[in-house]
Formats: C-alpha cells, sequence, structure tokens
C-alpha cells in the first residue's frame, strides 16, 4: 500500500488529467468526423451538445445525464475564485514577499510530483497569472451578464465537468513550475519585474484575442437582443461582422490564440504544452461541428467561411 502512495507521488497528475482529455477528444472526434453514422447513439448523444447536438432517438441513460447548457455559468463562478486565488498567492509571494503557504506547496507537489522544478522566472509567472485571471473574470461577466442561453440547450455531465478541470488544471499548471513555489526555494528579495520585448508581443498577442473573443461573443448575445438591449428570442440566426465574416467561430478561435499566447509565454513549463495542446484539438473540433451546423441549416451560408482558422479549416 505505501509503495503504491508513493508510485502515486511520482506521477505527475496534472500532465495526466490533460493527456486524458487530449486523447479522449481527439479519438472520439475523429470518431465523430469519419464514421459517426455507425456510432452507438450514447457516443453521438454524449459528445455533442448545444446547437450541433444529437438529433434523433435519444440514449435514456444519457439523458438522465444531461443537463441544462446554461450551467456553464456555474464553472466560470469557480474559474473566477479560482484564479484569484492563485493571483493572490502570486502578489503575496513576488510582490509582498511571503512565501507561499506550506499546504500550497504541498498541493503543487500532489499534483506536479515533488521532483519539480522551477522552469518560468516570477515575471513571466506573474505575467501568465494576470492574463488568465483577467481572462476568468471577463468569461464570468459574459456568461452572468452578456450572453443568452437557450432553455432547450442540453450537455452532458461530463462536458459540463470539464469546464472545471481546465480552469483548475490552468492554474496549477503555471504555479507548478514558477520560481518561489517550489519547496525549499526563496525567493531574492526585493522582487524586480523585468519585461522584455518577447513577453512584451505575447502579451499585446492575448490582449487583441482577449478583446475580438469579446466582441465576437457580444455578436453572438445581440443576435437574441433588440436594440435597447432586451431578449426577444432564443433562435439561432447567421451571425455577422467582425471575424465572423471569415470564421464560423471566431471566439474558438481567439481562445486558441490566448493559450497559445500563454504558452509562449511559459513555454519552458514543461506542463503549458499540454494545456495549449487541449485547447487547440477542444475548441477545433468544437468549431468543425458548430460550422458544419450551420452549413446544414442555413441554405444562404457564406460559402467562404471557415470554421475556425480563416482560409485554411
Amino acid at each position: 500500500m505505501i509503495d503504491s502512495l508513493l508510485d502515486l507521488r511520482s506521477v505527475n497528475l496534472i500532465n495526466f488529467l490533460f493527456a486524458q482529455l487530449i486523447v479522449i477528444i481527439v479519438l472520439l472526434g475523429g470518431l465523430i468526423a469519419t464514421i459517426e453514422k455507425y456510432l452507438p447513439t450514447l457516443i453521438s448523444q454524449t459528445f455533442r451538445y448545444g446547437k450541433h447536438a444529437h438529433k434523433g432517438p435519444q440514449d435514456r441513460f444519457v439523458s438522465l445525464l444531461e443537463v441544462p447548457k446554461s450551467w456553464f455559468k456555474h464553472f466560470y463562478v469557480f474559474a473566477a475564485l479560482w484564479s484569484a486565488a492563485g493571483f493572490y498567492f502570486m502578489v503575496n509571494n513576488y510582490l509582498a514577499g511571503q512565501p507561499a503557504p506550506s499546504y500550497v506547496i504541498d498541493f503543487l507537489d500532489v499534483m506536479g510530483t515533488t521532483k519539480r522544478t522551477a522552469r518560468t522566472t516570477p515575471t513571466e509567472t506573474m505575467v501568465a497569472m494576470f492574463l488568465i485571471t483577467l481572462q476568468c473574470w471577463r468569461r464570468f461577466y459574459e456568461t452572468w451578464c452578456v450572453q443568452v442561453f437557450s432553455s432547450k440547450l442540453k450537455i452532458h455531465l461530463s462536458a459540463y465537468l470539464v469546464g472545471y478541470i481546465h480552469y483548475f488544471g490552468t492554474v496549477v499548471v503555471i504555479l507548478s513550475q514558477a520560481e518561489g513555489f517550489i519547496r525549499s526555494e526563496a525567493l531574492p528579495l526585493p522582487y524586480r519585474f523585468e519585461l522584455t520585448p518577447r513577453l512584451a508581443l505575447w502579451i499585446g498577442v492575448f490582449i487583441y484575442a482577449w478583446r475580438y473573443q469579446f466582441q465576437s461573443n457580444l455578436i453572438l448575445a445581440n443576435l437574441r437582443k433588440d436594440r435597447t438591449g432586451k431578449v426577444t428570442n432564443q433562435k439561432h440566426s447567421i451571425p455577422r461582422g467582425g471575424y465572423f465574416e471569415l470564421v464560423s467561430s471566431p471566439h474558438m478561435l481567439f481562445e486558441i490564440v490566448m493559450y497559445a499566447a500563454l504558452y509562449a509565454i511559459i513555454a519552458r513549463n514543461t506542463s503549458a504544452v499540454y494545456v495549449f495542446a487541449w485547447v487547440l484539438s477542444n475548441q477545433t473540433m468544437n468549431a468543425w461541428l458548430t460550422h458544419q451546423w450551420y452549413r446544414e441549416n442555413f441554405a444562404d451560408y457564406p460559402p467562404e467561411r471557415r470554421a475556425v482558422f480563416p482560409y485554411v479549416v
């Protein structure tokens, strides 16, 4: 038993968690894209949700595990609070000179193993934590104050839980290999923030994507509102304007761009690639399904639009 527990502590749980998500999305997404008509209803109904949800006969067991899509709002409450907690410990460490509490180090050891080493500088960590916290709080605002969720749309419980896993894991990854969050490591004080041209570039890329993802979500929300901002319908329409003129899901494109920027900022963190690979595979698959749905349901859908990457896919 003791040997088993020791073996568990040597496994990077956060890498394992994201690796499993990547395998699932790539495997099931590939099956849905190629041989969906031969798959059991259980698989298709579990994987698809929202506007491109499975149509036709429903699997009774899967239906019992479906929840309203509006529950997306819940995990953004968690994301806002969780990212704020990570931001708090980072500020205390780097700016107030208070070392991370032992329980934070213990937790990071459990998730990232006791063999963790510092690979990202305080500046890189501060930038990454600030940006992910900014994103979480904006998404919290959007889901509660801007977006209009259809009362009829459902998501599988597994998709709902994945939202929690994603934000939980992203914050853990940022801190798990950061200076000042490794056992028996003290930071020299006072710490000086050192912005390099490389960091400035990727901060600019992130903020650009952050701004235009917000614009894209506003366009989608306004399809269901009148000029005064009052919700008038819950139907789906062809979105127009902004980056919607190039792709069907610019909000997903910019999600990918933001996480590409985060990866570039903390690229020496060996767990960061798992987060980016997960976001890339998940958003690309969802954008492709959304694109197919638009093409199937609107005869006048602009043929020049791509799914997620302009002029490519």
